[in-house]
């Protein structure tokens, strides 16, 4: 796999996904091909290989984007454009996939872990997540009890 640094887009195996992204007028179908790279990511039950789980970074990476606080979208390497106002439901999707990431058979995680700069992508995983998280659970927590969560997680499924 090419690759030139921690960010998301520094990879040559994303190259792919955010090149047919780019080809995609319709913003429905950018949105469900994104969706899609986060649940098969989260729905992996084996060993996530590498370039289905830096997909999956990516994925995140859009969605953060277009998040208050979210790092900008490459624009040398990344796609054109975030996913602008990105409803809460598709970040806590990105999150669940960014945990599955980071799982112990995860085969992206157990590389980097095995480099110099496992620290400093595990770091900009991190900040990803801030990202994702609800405004409200950055000034207060997580706010609505048991039957937000259970709403959420009725949100979260996978198609």
């Amino acid at each position: 796999m090419g690759l030139w640094g921690t960010s998301p887009f520094d990879r040559g195996a994303v190259a792919d996904f955010v090149g047919d992204l780019e080809d995609m007028a319709d913003g429905a179908e950018r949105l469900a091909a994104i969706r899609e790279a986060l649940c098969f990511a989260v729905e992996e039950t084996g060993c996530l290989e590498a370039p289905e789980g830096e997909v999956a970074l990516v994925a995140a990476a859009l969605v953060a984007a277009g998040r208050p606080g979210g790092q900008p979208v490459d624009e040398v390497y990344g796609a054109a454009e975030a996913i602008a106002e990105p409803p809460q439901e598709l970040a806590d999707l990105a999150v669940r996939a960014l945990d599955r990431v980071l799982a112990a058979d995860s085969e992206a995680a157990e590389l980097w872990d095995d480099s110099a700069s496992g620290p400093e992508w595990r770091a900009s995983v991190d900040a990803l997540r801030t990202a994702l998280r609800p405004a409200s659970e950055s000034v207060r927590g997580r706010a609505g009890g048991a039957g937000a969560a259970a709403e959420g997680e009725r949100e979260n499924r996978c198609p």
